[in-house]
């Protein structure tokens, strides 16, 4: 029998990852599904219907919701780009490094804990919340994958590139502008677009950083959970799902097409 390194079965290996697999993607099949049955009170298959989804598209509650989402999520990616980018720029390599291990830990940290902190110091600076919090929230998240994404960038960068730059007489600010930011412009977008996936799922920040008008649609699914799953609390997770699988899509095609 052909074998992998340390005598592993070759067929352990391909079970493992097929029942792995299986594990992951069989749940969102069967949401998928009964997003289209017709019974909303049990899970026995009753008949195809786009009801739920009908269901869903008009209500304002969603709309608004989504509304929330789209905003706190490119408000996050703004805020962790432009401080990201700045820090590459105008920090020394001193905190630049302390500053990726100052972000690391916001990976590696529950987020439940970093938003109950946030939570008690709005409380303490009686700081009302809103979408003014909940971004600031994100942005906090957003930075633990843009800085270290900007710094792998920022180190394959040629130091002669600026050299030459201000030796033709450029200021700073527009060797920033027409030499560092292109460069570090492949890094920023693939950044972007994986701290708006992380803002627009996320549900921890959004229900501990906002109140009831800035809800957005993770903390809406729950609401709509408390009161009873129902076939449209499918549709609008098929509905992030999508989205989700769109922006994942967008990285991918970016990231075969632009070379880092």
């Amino acid at each position: 029998m052909r074998t992998y390194r340390g005598g592993l079965p070759r067929f352990f290996l391909l079970g493992s990852t097929v029942l792995l697999a299986l594990f992951l993607y069989i749940p969102i099949i069967i949401l998928i599904v009964y997003s289209f049955n017709k019974n909303a009170f049990t899970y026995s298959w009753h008949g195809f219907t786009l009801n739920w989804y009908r269901q869903l598209f008009m209500s304002s509650e969603v709309w608004h919701a989504f509304h929330n989402s789209l905003l706190v999520a490119f408000g996050s990616v703004a805020l962790s780009l432009t401080m990201g980018a700045m820090l590459m720029f105008w920090g020394s390599s001193r905190l630049i490094l302390y500053s990726m291990t100052l972000f690391y830990g916001s990976i590696a940290i529950p987020e439940i804990i970093i938003a109950v902190g946030l939570l008690t110091l709005f409380f303490i600076f009686k700081i009302p919340l809103g979408f003014g919090t909940l971004i600031v929230g994100h942005t906090l998240i957003g930075l633990g994958y843009v800085i270290p994404i900007l710094y792998a960038r920022h180190e394959e960068l040629d130091p002669v590139l600026l050299e030459a730059s201000y030796d033709l007489g450029a200021s700073r600010l527009q060797t920033f502008f027409f030499v560092e930011l292109p460069s570090l412009l492949p890094a920023l977008i693939s950044a972007g677009f994986l701290v708006f996936l992380v803002s627009f799922d996320d549900f921890v920040f959004s229900f501990f950083c906002s109140e009831a008008s800035a809800g957005t649609l993770p903390v809406y699914i729950y609401s709509l959970i408390q009161s009873g799953s129902t076939p449209v609390v499918n549709a609008l997770s098929v509905l992030m799902l999508l989205i989700s699988t769109i922006v994942v899509g967008g990285i991918s095609v970016f990231r075969s097409h632009i070379r880092f």
